[in-house]
């Protein structure tokens, strides 16, 4: 598993990965109604995160099979808080999830936050990740409503971790 910073030439890779996934991952913990409004939103890749430079893809065999990453900015745009990293857009394809790659993705996704100073992650979960997130350290903080466009939030999980040394 090759795992590297996305770039434009990785956009159109990641907007398939997130429109097969997101659809079959979340359709078991979220009602049609809010599917049909959300997943034509979530499931397209955001440009200037695919470019940022934080935002990886994790590719085997030269195959995307998970992308993911962070800012130091907040995905609502908020106003940035020092040392504190908000985790971005972490997808897995469905054929290949529990093998490991998204673990890997945090894994490199924490560590390479921790050289730029970031002590707290924080992260807008979906209901579905939730699991996942905790398997790597994070804490549930609170349910919250994620605004995508005027008249539709989506509904999501915030949690957070500090980031020790080592960990």
């Amino acid at each position: 598993m090759d795992i590297r910073p996305t770039t434009k030439a990785d956009i159109a890779a990641v907007d398939a990965l997130l429109a097969h996934s997101y659809p079959a991952l979340l359709k078991a913990d979220y009602l049609a109604s809010v599917l049909v409004t959300a997943l034509p939103i979530i499931s397209r890749a955001r440009p200037e995160l695919v470019t940022c430079g934080t935002y990886y893809g994790a590719f085997e065999n030269g195959i995307l099979r998970g992308a993911g990453g962070w800012t130091l900015g907040a995905p609502s745009g908020g106003r940035r808080r020092n040392r504190v990293g908000h985790i971005r857009h972490v997808v897995t394809d469905p054929d290949h999830i529990r093998r490991g790659i998204g673990t890997r993705l945090m894994v490199h996704t924490l560590q390479v936050a921790r050289t730029y100073g970031v002590t707290r992650m924080m992260c807008q979960a979906t209901r579905t990740a939730v699991p996942f997130y905790r398997s790597v350290g994070f804490e549930v903080l609170r349910d919250i409503l994620v605004p995508l466009r005027p008249g539709i939030d989506f509904p999501a999980v915030e949690m957070t971790s500090l980031l020790a040394d080592g960990s």
